[in-house]
């Protein structure tokens, strides 16, 4: 219940500290932190709750990453259920208490995305549907080969968080324009269960896409990484 609590509280804090600054300090007037910072942000909650819970859970923070874990002989499977569920759960959790204050400013409205994911017409850059999938396989299969080359026993030890963390600011540099960036189920249903409508009716590629890509990414690590010794 100890892990389970910390992927809690560690996918709470990736969806406020991710999603919170995209929908309340992206396009701030004059002073809007932009797509640099929003991608900043979201490698600074993942760099910063591996140092707080890596100890406890292994700071999964994505049920991508738990079962990409899995694949790769890095998680057991009889805690996949309990993991996925916290992250979830958690995850829905930031997303309330987002609404709760992004509502408290005149004229917010969730028809604005409310940092959702999307494809075709809500793709911020307006990209088709494959290129969406294509983008979140991808990206999703180097976030898995750099978490599990960074944290391989073999690895210099202490700056898995580092790598990690600057590898998910990266991956949001490349395609927040393409999807808003997903490459995290649990990220994508935390927001999209309150705008309901296309986010949900879109929810499916953000869970089917992430999750292929990190069992490829297991399986590719796998192949270059050998086991561990």
């Amino acid at each position: 219940m100890k892990k389970y609590g910390a992927e809690f509280f560690g996918t709470f804090w990736l969806v406020l500290g991710g999603c919170g600054s995209a929908v309340l300090a992206a396009a701030f007037p004059s002073v809007g932190i932009g797509l640099l910072g929003v991608s900043l942000a979201f490698g600074l909650t993942v760099l910063t709750m591996a140092y707080a819970i890596g100890h406890v859970s292994g700071c999964h923070l994505n049920p991508a990453v738990s079962i990409g874990l899995w694949a790769g002989g890095r998680f057991p499977a009889r805690d996949l259920g309990g993991y996925i569920a916290a992250q979830v759960a958690g995850a829905i959790a930031a997303g309330g208490v987002l609404y709760l204050i992004a509502s408290g400013k005149p004229g917010f409205a969730l028809s604005a995305g409310f940092a959702s994911n999307g494809y075709g017409a809500h793709s911020p850059g307006g990209y088709s549907l494959l290129a969406a999938l294509v983008t979140e396989v991808v990206m999703t299969m180097m976030f898995l080969i750099i978490i599990l080359g960074a944290t391989d026993k073999r690895a210099p030890q202490g700056f898995a968080p580092l790598a990690i963390g600057l590898g998910l600011t990266l991956i949001h540099l490349i395609s927040i324009p393409v999807t808003n960036t997903s490459v995290n189920p649990a990220r994508s249903t935390g927001v999209a269960i309150f705008v309901g409508d296309w986010a949900v009716a879109q929810l499916w590629l953000f869970w089917v896409a992430p999750i292929f890509g990190a069992v490829l990414g297991a399986v590719v690590y796998r192949f270059i990484g050998g086991s561990e010794r």
